[in-house]
């Protein structure tokens, strides 16, 4: 088949960066069944990048002393996503060339290739733009620790979900904490003695779990190591590593911490959006309608019993107008449908949903568990 993205290299990347980049960017995409040279064409250094205009597309350009600017300007003025990267954000002046500068720069010594590889995949939708985090802890042994993450995380433009920062007054406290669990990319366990011992901990790993969202465990050192995080990522503390004084983490654990979360989170991403297709497939086949295949952006065409097409986008997380409006242009004049898993979200933003979905007429939204019927019945607003 031929390619649905289009990944160009350009500017000055070393060898060693270069190698890198490509085998995360294909270790990134394989959970999302991709290759790279296949679905995912991989441009090095071409003299010029002319992107299908059909195709998602992407550029990354590598800064340096002497390098090729290629055709930057005409990409930016395509609105073809450019990523330039520094080697320190002191470096911009010297290394990226003026007509980029206005952009928001990378700097490789803060994360490297595996950051580059996310962003890339963010900017032709492959993962979200939010980078939403749920911080889980006891607030009796881990407090300081979960502040500390917190403000890291959040330095390196993560959207991290605190229970102490993030609900409101006169806010449903369950109701809201289920809701921002749902639209976290990783949790983050901080692994303490008695975390399990919790009902509300211990619910937030189950609940965790229930919706494929991956968890990142940080075990402490005195913590014994239930069962039940047999399948999480993890982290082990030994006891030089946390602060004994002010329970904080050493700064490189943090930065490690971060580093991991990267590609926890692109693995994360791709379970849940193979779920909801494995999910959208069975639900299709058994009202007779077949799946026919994936495009750009992760639309997936079916076919209806009656020979009708529908496009439909899965949404890991929470839907947002944002999501409906992009399903729309993505595919314009054809029948669309945003489907997304309803279990946790919250009331108030499940009737916004609902509301959304009968005044914007090009799209529809669609609760997993309902697509067989709701399919079976589907009324064409293109």
């Amino acid at each position: 088949m031929s390619n649905l993205y289009e990944f160009a290299v350009l500017g000055a990347p070393s060898d060693a960066q270069l190698n890198e980049l490509q085998t995360i960017v294909a270790q990134s995409i394989d959970p999302f069944g991709l290759r790279l040279g296949h679905e995912v064409a991989w441009l090095v250094r071409p003299v010029n990048f002319n992107p299908d205009q059909l195709k998602a597309s992407v550029a990354v350009f590598f800064g340096g002393a002497d390098a090729p600017t290629a055709n930057v300007k005409d990409l930016m003025h395509r609105a073809i996503p450019v990523i330039p990267v520094v080697s320190k954000l002191s470096m911009v002046q010297q290394e990226i060339p003026k007509v980029l500068r206005p952009l928001n720069c990378l700097d490789y010594s803060n994360g490297g290739a595996q950051r580059i590889a996310t962003t890339l995949l963010e900017c032709v939708g492959l993962l979200p733009r939010q980078r939403r985090i749920f911080l889980s802890y006891r607030r009796d042994e881990a407090r300081q620790a979960a502040l500390q993450l917190f403000e890291a995380l959040s330095a390196r433009l993560f959207d991290v979900f605190l229970d102490t920062h993030k609900i409101g007054v006169a806010e449903e406290f369950q109701a809201m904490l289920w809701h921002h669990l749902c639209d976290s990319d990783v949790l983050v366990m901080l692994d303490t003695p008695t975390y399990f011992d919790s009902r509300w901990t211990s619910a937030e790993f189950g609940r965790a779990l229930a919706k494929g969202v991956s968890v990142l465990r940080i075990g402490w050192p005195d913590s014994k190591r239930s069962v039940r995080v047999n399948t999480a990522n993890s982290i082990e503390l030994s006891q030089k590593e946390i602060d004994a004084n002010t329970g904080k983490l050493v700064d490189d654990v943090v930065a490690s911490i971060c580093l991991r979360l990267e590609a926890v989170r692109v693995e994360s991403h791709a379970v849940r959006n193979v779920n909801l297709v494995s999910n959208l497939r069975n639900s299709i086949e058994k009202i007779q309608g077949r799946l026919i295949g994936v495009g750009t952006h992760q639309g997936v065409q079916i076919q209806l019993a009656d020979g009708r097409d529908v496009v439909v986008y899965p949404t890991v997380g929470i839907p947002t107008s944002t999501t409906l409006h992009d399903a729309s242009e993505n595919s314009p004049n054809q029948s669309v449908a945003v489907i997304y898993d309803h279990i946790g979200i919250h009331h108030r933003w499940l009737a916004h949903l609902d509301w959304l979905g009968s005044h914007i007429r090009p799209v529809q939204c669609v609760k997993s568990s309902e697509a067989a019927w709701q399919f079976a019945d589907w009324e064409d607003r293109s």
